[in-house]
């Protein structure tokens, strides 16, 4: 497949006329990274962004006092470290690779040029960004109001969207990133998980989740069942 092809699978640019995809194609630079690289740190210039071709990356901030905070994960067909590159500031946070990941990079300079030049490329991003701030306010949301079982299931829900096989799930960061990108422990965790499987609502098998019941899953995330 060539970058075009790839570029055309990718939401943020679908829709596009084949010669703004070539136009895309043209300053777009694919990198690969091994599983652990850092791509960027909170600091660094926003010198462009990306898009994840293969693999998944996590956002996530480091406290004073050491600890990391996921605020996102990244799949597939993603966009990261866009904000920077429209208010030409700094990256606000890290961005490291939690499996051997491809991207394709965008420089800003290029990536703007080409903005000015073909609208229609940024009322793409803006409906993009626009969705991402609606998941930004459904995690305050969840993080806020909702138990710990129910900010669960709502995040295995949206990984089955991000997966081809939505019933079967990988969770490509331990326990303990999980746990603390729920607002929780790792013991509460694994208590949710256990009493989860119990009920018959995933099964756990290894670093994979089944889901079984999505209906049930969809109750504890939306209140309306207590687990």
């Amino acid at each position: 497949m060539n970058l075009v092809q790839s570029l055309e699978q990718i939401p943020l640019f679908e829709g596009l006329p084949p010669n703004q995809l070539s136009d895309l194609a043209s300053i777009a630079l694919e990198k690969t990274y091994k599983k652990g690289t850092t791509i960027f740190s909170e600091g660094d210039p926003g010198d462009g962004f990306y898009v994840v071709k293969e693999g998944r990356i996590k956002i996530f901030k480091i406290s004073s006092e050491g600890k990391e905070q996921i605020l996102h994960v990244f799949g597939s067909g993603e966009p990261f470290g866009e904000a920077p590159v429209f208010e030409g500031r700094r990256f606000p946070a890290h961005a490291e690779t939690l499996m051997d990941t491809v991207c394709i990079f965008f420089p800003r300079k290029s990536f703007t040029d080409l903005i000015s030049k073909n609208p229609s490329l940024a009322m793409n991003m803006l409906g993009v960004l626009s969705r991402r701030l609606r998941r930004f306010a459904a995690l305050v949301e969840d993080l806020s109001l909702k138990e710990v079982p129910g900010r669960l299931a709502a995040y295995l829900l949206y990984l089955s969207e991000t997966e081809s096989n939505r019933s079967e799930l990988s969770l490509d960061m331990a326990k303990g990133q999980l746990a603390g990108m729920l607002g929780t422990i790792p013991e509460t965790l694994s208590r949710i998980l256990g009493k989860m499987a119990k009920q018959g609502h995933i099964q756990v098998i290894g670093p994979k989740i089944k889901l079984i019941d999505l209906e049930g899953l969809q109750e504890l995330a939306d209140g309306s069942k207590r687990l």
